[in-house]
């Protein structure tokens, strides 16, 4: 009996489109209304998120307006100029003994809550920040900025919006998945709502906390991220953050070698703000420790420097914004945008090292700024036939510096682009960030939110095939003793009397290494209750039980990178 002909093309794709559209009916009419939901909770986080970062905004103007009396706090550092220097001296340190009293009492460590945080908890800890310690911080990082503080508001904001979504997901018990959704459309309202960004407040969210693209993700965190911005402008109008003057001329061919210096200039100042800060905070650390310093008195000494640097300089109080203008407008010479590079990157390192809080995207914007303006007059002098504006150098710089530390390219080029309304630019920005960004993320952890969670111990920069064995427990992933499959419990003391073991309070990322150089099948569990008491056998960590958790938990973040 001969097969039946197969049917003409147009029938087939006919029958299949027909098979599609009933599939998708299906998805809508049982998935639909569960999406439309989640979509209304980014909507109903972005707005609190938003409203969130405007009122932080809101507190640090009215702060500062009442510690220095001035009118405008846009032009801060120019109103600082004309105080008596005593009321410039005690101001940061009166904001210093509050901000240190305060993380006192609110949290176990006396750190503040910022970016690292949110990231970590993103990865670690299904999309949940720490609340309280969260809402110390923020109150801690407004009174530094409103005191004299020179650091900048995004990291108290965005933890601030980690915990509105923790709030949240814990109201609907949201899994890991949809917990670190909702963390992102907080952080997203958050960016947009700080800096009237909504395109890099999405992308900084994917990009910087989540560190993934996926397509689950994108359309709540968009939602969220222009109810953020709406908040923004609502208040503030549709203006952006800087007025550049008249946009000049790119030599692209001529000009743009320059650029690729200047970013490669960019990524070693980016690395040394990092480095300055990490040396301060381990300084002040050290001493602390040597001199049994309270932790609440940290913040006051470091307030105390920043009130000297500030009776000379005051342009290192605050954000910055005033001197970052001043840059971006060319309104500074050569000398004045290389001592303001060193004083920034000394107040930046003294404020965040000596706890007192903030962030620090905001002053990598006047570091950046300043770099690429002081490289931009070189380079226009010597060069003067060839060149533009030295003012597009400040653009690229500040840009360039930005995204090394952040570790974000993409958004960090939308945020810069945002902020200015100069999208003719953007050839000179990209070329920079991308220098910038290749050698910075060689010299430190990729970034320095990233090298933050290396320093304690939180090994995110390499992925999740690195971090994920630190989230696995030996002890609950051993088999006990009178489990029917146990090791042979006197192989288990022989391999502890050579010294082979683990503690069950370690994790796979301390046992692997073990399995790998041994070349064993267990290894024994024990509890060690002192140096002169001999090990208690709780039972032993197969390596085939290691792998399989593992594996299903790389398996689990690749399906939701790809989903």
């Amino acid at each position: 009996m001969s097969a039946e002909p197969d049917p003409p093309i147009w029938k087939q794709k006919w029958q299949a489109a027909r098979d599609e559209l009933r599939k998708a009916w299906s998805v809508l009419v049982t998935r639909g209304p569960s999406q439309i939901q989640f979509w209304f909770i980014a909507l109903l986080i972005g707005i609190a998120a938003g409203f969130a970062a405007l009122l932080f905004r809101k507190g640090i103007t009215a702060l500062q307006t009442w510690a220095y009396g001035a009118e405008d706090i846009s032009q801060i550092h120019s109103f600082a100029e004309t105080l008596p220097w005593y009321v410039v001296f005690i101001v940061p340190i009166l904001g210093g003994l509050v901000v240190g009293l305060v993380l006192h009492w609110f949290t176990p460590d006396g750190r503040v809550r910022s970016v690292a945080d949110v990231i970590e908890g993103a990865a670690l800890q299904e999309g949940r920040v720490e609340a309280r310690e969260g809402l110390a911080s923020a109150l801690a990082s407004m009174i530094t900025l409103g005191t004299g503080g020179s650091s900048g508001r995004e990291g108290p904001v965005v933890h601030l919006a980690g915990v509105i979504s923790t709030w949240v997901s814990d109201r609907i018990n949201a899994n890991g998945i949809t917990g670190r959704d909702l963390l992102g459309c907080a952080v997203a309202a958050a960016v947009s709502a700080s800096f009237n960004a909504p395109i890099a407040g999405a992308i900084f969210a994917l990009e910087v906390v989540l560190r993934h693209f996926a397509v689950h993700a994108f359309a709540p965190i968009v939602i969220a991220s222009v109810a953020g911005t709406v908040i923004n402008r609502l208040e503030f109008g549709d203006v952006t953050e800087f007025t550049l003057p008249v946009a000049s001329a790119l030599e692209f061919y001529v000009e743009l070698p320059a650029f690729l210096l200047l970013g490669l200039l960019c990524g070693l100042v980016a690395t040394a703000l990092m480095q300055a800060i990490f040396f301060t905070e381990d300084v002040a650390s050290d001493w602390q420790k040597r001199l049994s310093i309270p932790r609440w008195c940290r913040p006051v000494a470091a307030g105390a420097l920043l009130g000297l640097l500030a009776i000379w300089f005051p342009h290192i109080i605050g954000v910055g914004y005033e001197t970052t203008s001043a840059a971006l407008t060319g309104k500074l010479v050569l000398h004045e945008a290389v001592v303001f590079v060193i004083l920034k990157v000394a107040a930046v390192s003294i404020t965040i090292g000596g706890r007192m809080g903030g962030g620090v995207f905001s002053p990598s914007l006047m570091v950046g700024a300043l770099t690429g303006l002081a490289f931009g007059l070189v380079a226009t002098g010597l060069f003067p036939e060839v060149s533009g504006s030295s003012t597009l150098y400040a653009l690229a710089g500040m840009g360039a510096v930005a995204a090394a530390v952040l570790g974000a390219p993409i958004s960090t080029t939308l945020i810069v682009f945002e902020m200015t309304g100069d999208w003719q630019t953007g050839l000179a920005v990209m070329v920079a960030v991308s220098m910038s960004t290749a050698l910075g993320s060689r010299l430190v952890r990729r970034s320095f939110f990233l090298t933050q969670l290396d320093r304690r111990g939180v090994r995110l920069a390499a992925g999740p095939q690195a971090y994920l064995l630190g989230m696995f427990r030996v002890a609950k992933l051993m088999r006990p003793m009178d489990h029917p499959q146990a090791a042979d419990e006197a192989a288990c003391w022989e391999l502890i009397g050579d010294g082979v073991y683990i503690d069950g309070n370690a994790t796979l990322e301390a046992a692997m290494p073990i399995f790998d150089k041994a070349g064993l099948r267990y290894i024994p569990v024990v509890t060690l209750s002192g140096e002169d008491a001999p090990p208690e056998l709780w039972g032993a960590l197969f390596h085939v039980d290691a792998l399989k958790a593992y594996n299903r938990a790389l398996a689990a973040v690749s399906e939701e990178e790809h989903s």
